[in-house]
Order: C-alpha cells, then structure tokens, then sequence
C-alpha cells in the first residue's frame, strides 16, 4: 500500500503507483501477440462453449487463433490494411471473437458496437466511426439488423456486395452477417471465403508488424454530452489491462476458470474483466448471447462455471427466477461473498473479487484496485491505490489546482492504459496542460494513498454498470408534441447504483401516460436508456430556470421523494 505513495507528494493529492516496468504477468502487448500467446501456452485447451441449436459450440484456443486467421484473410482481401476501422455489431458468440482479434490480426481497429442500438443510434454510429467493414449479426431478439441498415441506407440492398456508395456513410464500403441472406450483404460464409486467396503467411507478417502503440480499438461511452463518445484506445493500454485481470483475480491455468458472463464484450469492462482475465489464464469462456436470468442459470449449471461476471441488478434477477432453488451451483467459486449468488444453498465460498476500484472506458477500465481476497483493514472501503504506471491528482474543479491530502476535488488520472483521445476531438481539448484526464468525478486520496470515490461532478447516470447521458433522453423527450420541459435525473436505487427517471412538465391541456412516454423512448433509445419512471410535474410543483429549464439541485431530490411515497 505504502509503495503507491508518492515520497514527495504525502502532503497533497498527487500519488502514483510502481513503475509499469515492475508489473509482474504482463505478456505480448498487442492483441495478435496476446492471442498468440495464450495459443501457444494453452493450445488445445477449450477457449469457448457456445450452447446454440441444440447442440454446443466448442473452440479451442488453436482454433480460436486459425477463426481469427480466418477472418483477417478475408479482410485483408475486403482492402483492410493498417487503421483501418472495422464495426463488429454481435452478441456474446464465437464469431465475436474471431472477428475482434482477426481485425486486429488484419493491422486494423475493431469497433465495437452495441446490439442495444437504435436505428438513430446505429447511424450515428456508423457515422462517427468511419468504419469501412461491418460485421454483423442479424437478428438480436426482436430487431433485424439487415433490415434496420437497409432502412438507414436503402442502397445497401441495390448495390453488389462490395461496391456500396453511400453519402450517408461514405466510408463503408462492405457488410457482411451472421444469418439469412439478405441483398446487398455477404453471408458470413460468403466473407470467409473471399481470404481463400490470401496466403497464410501474409496475414501472419501483417499480425507480427502491430505495433504495441497502434490503435487496437475504438469502444464507445456515453459521457456527459449528448452523444456516446467514441474512445480510441491502442494495443498496449488494452494488453496490459487484459493480463492484470489475471493477476488482480488471481488466476492461474490450474484453476481451470471457465467465465459466464451476463454483459456484452462490447463494454470495455466486459472485455478486460470477463474475457481478457479468463482468455489469459487459459480459461473457457461460456457464451450466451443475451441474458435471460432462468436460461443462464441452466447454462452455469450445464457447464459448471466457476466464474460468473455480473452486474448487481442481474444478480438479483437470477435470484427470482423460478429454477433458482432448483440448480446445481456448486462449481462456482470465484464470486463475491456479498452476491446474491454467493446466498444459493449450493454454493460455497469466501472469496472477495477485486471490487475496490476505480476506472473508466477512457484508461480501458481500472487505474486504481486492490486485488482479490484484499484484507478489509488494507483496503477500507476505499476505490484502491494507484496500479504500475498510472499517477492519480485530485484538483479542484475550477482552478485545476491539486487540493490537500484528504481534501475533495476532481478525480484526475494519467498512465499507460490512457486512451489515444476521443475520435473527432483534439487531444490538447481533452487533457489538461500536464497530461491528466480529468473525469469529472469527485474523490480524495488519504493519507495512505488510497482513493475513494464520492460521486460525480458531471451529471452522466450510471445505471446497471451502463452510462447514460440525461441529455440524450432529454432531446429525445422533447420531440413529443405533449411534452414542454423535461429533465431526466439519476435517483438512487438498491442494486443499479441509480435508476433513470425522467420528470416531465406536459403542455396546458395535454394528459400523458407514462406507458406512452416509455414507449415513445423505446423507438429512439437503447433499452437501458429508456427511464424507468416517468413523472409528471405542473409548474407550480417545480422552480424552473429562466429558461425553462427544471432546476437539477432540487428536482432529484423531488423526484427520490414521489418516489418513495
């Protein structure tokens, strides 16, 4: 704990971790090299189980490596080359994977993109991104993706696959999908086939060229404006993170970790927790391609997972389903003693999993942690110390200045997980004159150097382990005609951290449902985005800003309160 004391910073907020050099675990720090890697250590051990048809899905690392391989011969004959960004668009399944790291194998940059999106939200995306490959998977319980991107961009289905012009997305060039055919669009089978020609040994000098400090991959955050907000991050920041899950889990090859995981991998800490820890360790990564609590429960038990990755609401989704007291559990091991899970009578354990941390998508996860089975009296409730490499400050948050030990300010923090910057936006506009991210989230470091976390500054809503910005549903709710102001708040909640409300002030005359509002949302906005409650307000209830706008100080505080009554 002492050792991420700075000596010559103990009297005010500037504390840094070991020298990145004196990390112990860290492999290859490019994702052709990390597969690589683990290929050659844990060669024809099972990588994944993917149940799907009936039957199971079972790769092991040697052909995770030769799907990957795969996938990047055909990119490489779509014209991907070095930068080149490539949208992968798909559940929790094989081909994700071979996809992701065969686009790094191609020297390309895998875009990440959620399967929650919208059609508005795909496009956006799309947009932004500037991918000029997409990989896709076509349907994803009730939406059709070839159907949503044709909507988007009716030449998709009039043009031969390959030569797409598009003013919408003029970057793209090519779509190829998991699923029925569809005009316009390879088939997954069609995209293989077209690297047959690509020789092996050109696509393994492209994977041996990545550069440590090349851009790996671009993920996607929602942050405090309006729009989620693409973070490029390079191969090593994403590396390093991916080794050090194994380390803080405290994992090894003989604890055979085979990981469930109820989140998509298109969420940076998904991937760097769930995937990047079990894929180092020589694990198995059972797959299920959406959550649904009883099914996963039937899965864990199917396939004897001793690693489930959750978020809070989820475990008390699968502790009301209705096969909870009927499923053997007993192969779990590496769960929280605090879960749910933790509570079934078929499971045993004291573990405590590495939580006391802080991060965000723009270091790739975690800069500050304690590893697992940390001794209460060490951490003490705190956010952890400094990892190798990352220095932390806390600064006020309008002179910049570094505060106190022990005094509050804004979490500012720099290291070798940093993000390459947020795509469109210079650098110099992102990180302050010394080279810190500042996160707007507010904390203090004690006199041991440990971090704790009181909250943010911004307003951003973290609901389920997911952001999201008020601002973005607020522009949404203001497009229906019987709404004149709304505001969307974050109100505390039990086992989501918050819950999204949104208050709304409806014209004179007007009668609104709250049913109809969240329906309204439904067509615009990702699941997790769409509020929870709905509240409606007069204007006499609530002080509104000159304006129009509802004052954010008291309205959370009102809303908590309707709530509760």
């Amino acid at each position: 704990m002492t050792e991420a004391v700075s000596e010559a910073s103990q009297s005010i907020s500037l504390v840094s971790g070991p020298p990145l050099a004196e990390e112990p675990g860290l492999g290859s720090l490019t994702l052709p090299g990390f597969l690589r890697e683990v290929t050659q250590m844990y060669g024809d051990r099972e990588a994944i189980a993917f149940p799907a048809g009936g039957g199971v899905t079972r790769w092991t690392y040697r052909q995770l490596w030769d799907r990957a391989v795969e996938v990047a011969r055909a990119l490489r004959a779509c014209g991907v080359g070095k930068g080149t960004r490539v949208g992968v668009l798909m559940t929790n399944r094989p081909e994700w994977l071979s996809a992701v790291f065969g686009v790094a194998i191609a020297g390309g940059v895998a875009t990440t993109l959620s399967t929650f999106s919208t059609g508005p939200e795909l496009e956006y995306l799309l947009q932004s991104s500037c991918a000029s490959v997409l990989l896709f998977e076509r349907s994803v319980l009730k939406k059709d993706f070839a159907a949503v991107l044709t909507d988007l961009e009716p030449a998709i289905a009039g043009s031969a696959v390959g030569t797409l012009q598009s003013a919408k997305f003029p970057y793209l060039r090519r779509l190829a999908m998991i699923g029925e055919a569809a005009p316009g669009i390879d088939t997954w089978e069609e995209f293989l086939a077209r690297g047959a020609g690509e020789p092996p040994g050109l696509v393994e000098a492209t994977a041996a060229a990545v550069q440590p400090s090349d851009p790996g991959v671009l993920f996607f955050s929602s942050g405090s404006t309006s729009k989620p907000k693409g973070i490029l991050s390079a191969h090593r920041g994403v590396c390093i993170q991916m080794w050090r899950f194994r380390r803080l889990y405290r994992f090894g090859p003989e604890d055979h970790v085979r990981c469930w995981s109820a989140n998509g991998f298109f969420w940076s800490g998904n991937f760097a927790m769930s995937l990047g820890s079990t894929l180092a360790a020589g694990g198995s990564l059972v797959l299920q391609r959406t959550f649904v609590a009883e099914e996963a429960l039937e899965l864990m038990a199917a396939e004897r997972v001793n690693f489930p990755f959750a978020w809070p609401h989820q475990w008390g989704q699968l502790e009301s389903a209705p096969n909870w007291e009927q499923v053997d559990l007993s192969s779990i091991r590496f769960v929280d003693v605090k879960t749910p899970v933790a509570r079934h009578p078929t499971v045993s354990t004291t573990w405590c999993e590495p939580g006391h941390a802080y991060g965000n998508t723009e270091t790739f996860t975690i800069t500050t942690n304690y590893p697992a089975n940390t001794p209460a009296e060490v951490h003490a409730e705190s956010s952890g110390v400094p990892l190798p490499g990352v220095t932390l400050k806390i600064a006020d948050p309008l002179t910049g200045a570094i505060v106190g030990r022990g005094g509050s300010g804004e979490i500012c923090v720099k290291g070798p997980t940093l993000m390459l910057g947020y795509i469109g936006t210079p650098l110099d506009e992102t990180l302050d004159a010394d080279g810190f991210l500042c996160t707007g989230d507010g904390g203090y470091l004690d006199a041991d150097g440990r971090l704790y976390w009181e909250g943010r500054l911004t307003d951003v809503i973290k609901t389920g382990g997911a952001n999201v910005s008020p601002r973005e549903v607020d522009e949404c709710l203001i497009q229906h005609t019987g709404i004149k102001v709304a505001q969307t708040v974050g109100v505390p909640h039990e086992t989501l951290g918050e819950v999204v409300v949104s208050c709304v002030v409806p014209h004179r005359g007007v009668t609104l449902q709250a049913g109809e509002i969240r329906a309204f949302l439904s067509e615009r906005l990702a699941s997790y985005k769409v509020p929870r409650h709905v509240l409606f307000f007069r204007d006499d209830e609530i002080a509104l800003t000159g304006n129009a706008k509802i004052k954010s100080g008291d309205l959370r505080k009102l809303a908590a309160e309707r709530l509760s009554g």
